[in-house]
């Protein structure tokens, strides 16, 4: 194998899980060595895409916990989750730190779950307490009724997944 191969890892900081896949990963390509030594609260704020998630973690005053975290998965609603929110609703649920705080612990499960752990029928427990429901396989992955938009993306102490949709608990 040679070093130019595709198989090779461009990054050293890279781990030996496969490269982040779906159809809006092309958007956060550039970010990705950026975002792999980081840790999961301070790598939110440097994806452009996740810009409105970032700052609802800053409202809610999670960054420093996410940041402390060891081994957690978020799913992360991207911008366009966020605009599909009337901005009153917005502005609302922005300026209720309680409820902002529990509805981002909804999309934080413990574990650094890779994609091969995203299976048919799989329940994860929240740290807000409540569950997500893994439906579908590949490219047409879901978590509750959120598509995964782009999976498996490393931080230092988390597996990110891209979502379009914010998780409401029930």
């Amino acid at each position: 194998m040679s070093p130019t191969s595709p198989e090779m890892s461009p990054s050293p900081t890279a781990t030996a899980a496969a490269s982040p896949s779906g159809p809006g990963c092309s958007a956060i390509e550039g970010n990705l060595a950026e975002v792999a030594d980081q840790p999961v609260g301070t790598a939110l704020s440097k994806i452009s895409e996740l810009s409105k998630l970032s700052e609802a973690v800053k409202k809610a005053g999670l960054e420093e916990k996410l940041d402390s975290a060891t081994d957690i998965t978020v799913f992360a609603p991207d911008n366009k989750a966020f605009d599909a929110i009337p901005k009153e609703a917005q502005d609302k649920l922005m300026a209720n730190k309680e409820a902002l705080t529990k509805l981002l612990s909804y999309h934080v499960v413990m574990g650094k779950k890779a994609p091969s752990d995203l299976v048919e029928g799989a329940t994860l427990k929240t740290m807000q307490g409540g569950s997500l429901t893994v439906k579908g396989s590949g490219e047409n992955l879901t978590i509750n009724d959120a598509k995964i938009v782009c999976g498996g993306v490393m931080t230092s102490n988390a597996t990110v997944y891209i979502v379009d949709k914010i998780l409401l608990p029930h």
